[in-house]
């Protein structure tokens, strides 16, 4: 058999335990801060039907599905007509499966599946990963994590402020500091489009805009005027975007400019509520709204979410909103969720490049025990099973060898203490604990040892 030079999917990755010890740093703060507000941890396939995920994510989220092919002969029932009809038609007949696009259509999925078990509103967690067909680079990956929190069956914007809190209490959990919450409303959006004269067109509008960062407004002018937008109204979509000032002033700008409109009065209404939800939080909170805000996924209806960190050029590390209608694809009408999702990836990158990780974060045991030979090994066993029942991490040298030797691994894996038992200990009972940092040695009974152990 020819060996392959082995290699990885493009926008995939392995993980290192260095690198696992900072993932679970950021996700076991992530699920502990869930909790704390009351969500429930869920889990879905990591395949859905296609007729679930399609249509879900707009033209351009299709796009990107990753598309599993049908199992045995696939190809058995295409016919020439098919192919010839292009690559589109013939996904469809070859396959009836694909990875999920994100966790909320699964969620909105199961909801209408399990409605009649459910209490609402139901508040549900869930950490699993998702693929996406995208281009690869710096902070996009084809396969990553989203750790999401949604409130499904109540339409109060204390679902949106609690997304907010939540924010400020997972970064404070993590050491990041820099970073804002923006925030915008799909009516806003429409009062917008309506101002302009382009009512008809808030999709394409919210689609054009969401890219704004990115490709910049001469771009996003381009586009639209593609789409039949008149100069008129992008020069006055530009002025309506270019407001800044806090959002106070924010707000005053928006009345003059779209607060004669019905929608427009609820969509500043309901802005300057959340705003004063959350000034509630005891600590100051870092929310600002931002007009270009749209996030093109088709099935936001209400209030719309990003987060980034200020000081590092990467994307959003958390995004979300509120979506009315989601289950109504499903069957199930007139049930509002909201909800946030956080990019692990991102995360991970942000406190590297920042050198946020706490220094102990690595996952290896606390401490090693030694292992010289058939007599000693015996003992380190015993002395081993004590300190597990003590719900210590700790790890048996599995072969006997020069302490050296032993002391050198418990270096490399960072391990920080060594309980050293050699045939003079065992006779005294009286064991010897190196501290790997400081140098420093300790002897006593492993009752004793435990007590210091614990302390440091």
């Amino acid at each position: 058999m020819t060996s392959t030079k082995p290699s990885l999917p493009k926008g995939t990755r392995d993980f290192s335990p260095e690198q696992m010890a900072k993932r679970l740093f950021i996700m076991d703060a992530i699920r502990h801060t869930f909790q704390l507000y009351g969500f429930l941890p869920l889990e879905t396939p990591a395949m859905e039907n296609l007729s679930v995920l399609t249509g879900k994510y707009g033209e351009e989220g299709d796009q990107l599905l990753f598309k599993i092919l049908n199992s045995g002969d696939f190809l058995a029932d295409v016919t020439t007509e098919d192919i010839n009809k292009g690559s589109k038609h013939l996904s469809a007949s070859i396959a009836e499966k694909g990875l999920r696009y994100d966790l909320t259509v699964p969620l909105a999925r199961f909801i209408v599946m399990h409605r009649h078990e459910l209490t609402f509103p139901f508040k549900r967690y869930q950490m699993q990963p998702v693929w996406r067909a995208d281009r690869p680079q710096k902070g996009r990956y084809r396969e990553f994590y989203q750790c999401d929190a949604d409130m499904i069956g109540s339409t109060s914007l204390i679902g949106e402020a609690e997304i907010i809190w939540m924010a400020h209490d997972l970064f404070s959990k993590i050491g990041l500091t820099k970073f804002v919450v923006f925030i915008n409303l799909r009516k806003i959006l429409k009062a917008i489009a309506n101002h302009i004269g382009q009512g008809e067109q808030e999709t394409t509008l919210c689609t054009a805009i969401d890219k704004l960062d990115k490709i910049g407004m001469d771009k996003v002018k381009e586009e639209l005027t593609q789409k039949n937008f008149s100069k008129e109204s992008l020069h006055t979509l530009e002025s309506i975007l270019s407001i800044n000032g806090s959002n106070d002033e924010k707000i005053e700008q928006l009345k003059k400019m779209i607060g004669s409109s019905d929608v427009g009065k609820e969509g500043i209404k309901e802005l300057e509520l959340l705003l004063t939800y959350a000034k509630l939080y005891p600590r100051a909170t870092q929310v600002e709204i931002n007009l270009t805000l749209a996030r093109g996924l088709s099935y936001y209806t209400g209030s719309i979410f990003e987060i980034k960190a200020t000081e590092v050029a990467i994307g959003s590390i958390g995004g979300g909103g509120r979506y009315d209608n989601l289950t109504d694809l499903f069957g199930l009408p007139n049930t509002s969720g909201v909800g946030i999702s956080f990019g692990i990836d991102r995360i991970y990158d942000v406190l590297e490049e920042m050198k946020l990780f706490p220094k102990h974060s690595n996952q290896s045991p606390k401490i090693l025990i030694t292992n010289f030979d058939s007599y000693c090994e015996k003992e380190s066993i015993k002395v081993i099973h004590q300190l597990r029942a003590s719900n210590i991490s700790s790890e048996l040298y599995p072969e006997p060898a020069k302490l050296k030797k032993q002391l050198s691994y418990a270096d490399a894996k960072q391990i920080p203490f060594v309980i050293i038992i050699g045939e003079e200990e065992i006779q005294k009972q009286a064991y010897t604990l190196k501290d790997m940092h400081s140098g420093e040695q300790h002897t006593g009974s492993i009752e004793d040892l435990l007590k210091f152990i614990k302390i440091q």
